[in-house]
C-alpha cells in the first residue's frame, strides 16, 4: 500500500451521527486545510497539517490571498484574508510568532489614515469578487474587518504598534453603532469578546444587545421568520440567530437572549444539517465555486457552535 504522508485517524464517529455524515461531506467537498481543520476539531488531527495547508495562501507581503475567504477570487492579499487565517492560527493554538509578526506588518500596510482596516483593498481590482462587496480606490475603515482582527489578536496576547490605534478605533465603531447590520454586529462581538478592558466591553455589549433586539437583528423564533427582516442587500433567507451572534456561553452576546431563545436556535441549527452532512450557505450566492468552498467551513462552524453548548454531535 502506498504511502501517503497523512498521519493515521482514530475510528471515525457512529454512522448516522451528525458528525458522521459531516465527516463524510467534508472528505467528499472540502479544501485541504477545511479537511485538516476538520481532523483537528474533530478528529484528534494535530496542528502541523493545519498550519502547512495554510501557508498555500500566505503571500510575500506577510497576508493572506489566493481566495482563502471564497467571496475574493485571485492571489492578492486582502484584509478579509488575513483575518480569516488569523481565525485558523487562533483555532490550532498558533496565533504567534514571527508568523503573526508579519500579518501585522502586513495589516500596517493595508490600513487606512485611521489605523484600521478596510473591507477590501482597491489591490482586489481586476479579480472576480462577490458582487455585494464595493471595490473602491479610497475604501473606508471598518469595523466588520478590523473588529475580528484585533480581538483575535488580543486573545493571544500579541501586542503589535498597529494594535493601538486599530483598537482605539474599534472602541469608537463599536461604541457609536445606532444602526447596523448582523454582521457588523458580529465583527463587534468579536472585538469584545477578547479586548483586555473587561468593565468596558461588558457595557458596550449591553448597550449593542439592546439594539440587536430593538431592530430586530436576531431571529429569535424560527418558526416565524417572517417577522425578522432580513437587512438590505441580503439574500431572502440570510436571517441571523442568536447562535451567531452568541458563538460559545462565554461570549459577552448571549447575555442578549434567554435560555428559551438559545435553545430554540441551538435546534435549528443542528436541524440545519442537509442530507448530504453539510450546512448551507445563507448568503447571497453568485458563482458554483465560493459556494462549495464556503459550505464546509459554514459545517465546521455550525458543528463547533453545537459542542459548545453540550449538544450531541456524535
Amino acid at each position: 500500500m502506498a504511502e501517503t504522508g497523512a498521519s493515521p485517524l482514530p475510528p471515525t464517529p457512529p454512522a448516522h451521527s451528525p458528525l458522521f455524515r459531516a465527516e463524510q461531506f467534508v472528505w467528499l467537498t472540502a479544501r485541504v486545510l477545511e479537511q485538516r481543520l476538520f481532523a483537528h476539531h474533530f478528529l484528534h488531527g494535530a496542528a502541523d497539517p493545519v498550519e502547512t495547508a495554510l501557508d498555500a495562501y500566505r503571500n510575500d507581503d506577510g497576508g493572506y490571498g489566493h481566495a482563502l475567504e471564497p467571496d475574493l477570487r485571485g492571489p492578492v492579499s486582502q484584509p478579509l484574508h488575513t483575518a480569516h487565517a488569523l481565525h485558523v492560527l487562533d483555532a490550532v493554538g498558533r496565533c504567534g510568532g514571527q508568523r503573526v509578526e508579519r500579518v501585522c506588518r502586513y495589516l500596517t500596510s493595508v490600513s487606512t489614515a485611521e489605523g484600521a482596516l478596510p473591507t477590501v483593498h482597491p489591490s482586489q481590482r481586476g479579480y472576480p469578487a462577490a458582487p455585494f462587496v464595493p471595490i473602491v480606490d479610497d475604501p473606508p475603515s471598518e469595523l466588520l474587518a478590523t473588529g475580528p482582527v484585533v480581538g483575535v489578536l488580543h486573545r493571544n496576547e500579541v501586542w503589535h504598534a498597529w494594535l493601538f490605534r486599530a483598537t482605539d478605533f474599534c472602541w469608537q465603531a463599536a461604541e457609536s453603532l445606532e444602526k447596523s447590520h448582523p454582521y457588523e454586529i458580529e465583527a463587534a462581538v468579536a472585538f469584545l469578546d477578547s479586548t483586555p478592558d473587561r468593565p468596558r466591553a461588558e457595557e458596550a455589549a449591553d448597550r449593542l444587545g439592546r439594539l440587536v433586539r430593538e431592530h430586530r437583528l436576531a431571529a429569535l423564533d424560527p418558526d416565524i421568520l417572517t417577522a425578522y427582516p432580513v437587512a438590505p442587500g441580503y439574500a431572502p433567507a440570510e436571517h441571523h440567530f442568536p447562535h451567531d451572534y452568541a458563538k460559545t456561553p462565554r461570549s459577552l452576546a448571549r447575555a442578549w437572549f434567554t435560555d428559551d431563545e438559545m435553545a430554540r436556535s441551538l435546534d435549528f441549527l443542528a436541524a440545519e444539517q442537509q442530507e448530504d452532512g453539510g450546512w448551507p450557505v445563507r448568503w447571497r450566492r453568485w458563482a458554483p465555486a465560493p459556494v462549495l468552498e464556503a459550505r464546509p467551513l459554514v459545517t465546521i462552524e455550525a458543528l463547533r457552535t453545537l459542542r459548545a453548548y453540550g449538544r450531541a454531535i456524535g
